[in-house]
């Protein structure tokens, strides 16, 4: 009778090194691991025979490796990568001045995302007031609503204190955010595709 083998000493398909190396470019793509980072730690999973192996590559990385045991056979998890980046206490010392800025764009960011969503809200219930109020009740002074949306939307703006140079800072971040992870999506993808190429040759 022969033993199954035990869980970490599993091999690992082609596609069960693909789905990890996605999940590890997922992480790369929200900005957790850096340029050499990605590109030792992707250079690894690649590389990678037993699903043992795979565990240094995700290590501090949230939801760790992508793929488990289940009854002797290797199951794929949902990668990770995407969401919000999650706050972690940080043991380094020093830096006070960067740590403030992260601090400022982190406030900015968490301002100005509520900011959008209460906007969305507001033109979205003075829409149906308007729509209720002139075809339903068939009021002619309908229009109304539609002036005192200014005042609406000023009143989160107001609370939050966010102002026109805040609003502004803050398209310019979101803006960069986009294009770093657009950036950091093509240079994944590209070294994805590259130890794919690699293997090929190989065989």
């Amino acid at each position: 009778m022969t033993n199954a083998p035990e869980p970490d000493d599993l091999l690992l398909s082609d596609a069960e090194r693909l789905h990890a190396l996605t999940a590890l470019g997922d992480h790369y793509a929200a900005g957790r691991l850096d340029d050499s980072e990605f590109h030792a730690r992707s250079g690894d999973v690649a590389a990678s025979r037993t699903l043992s192996q795979l565990g240094a590559s995700f290590r501090g990385l949230p939801g760790g490796v992508p793929l488990r045991s289940v009854d002797s056979m290797i199951v794929q998890s949902a990668t990770e990568g995407g969401g919000e980046l999650v706050p972690t206490s940080s043991s380094s010392r020093g830096a006070p001045a960067v740590r403030d800025a992260d601090d400022d764009l982190e406030d900015l960011r968490r301002r100005g995302k509520l900011i959008e969503s209460l906007d969305g809200v507001v033109i979205g219930v003075t829409l149906v007031s308007f729509l209720i109020l002139q075809f339903v009740v068939g009021w002619s002074f309908a229009w109304i609503v539609w002036p005192s949306l200014a005042l609406t939307l000023g009143i989160p703006r107001l609370i939050l204190r966010y102002d026109d140079s805040d609003e502004e800072a803050y398209e310019k971040v979101k803006e960069a955010d986009q294009k770093a992870r657009e950036e950091r999506l093509r240079a994944a993808t590209d070294r994805i595709r590259e130890l794919g190429d690699g293997r090929e040759s190989r065989e």
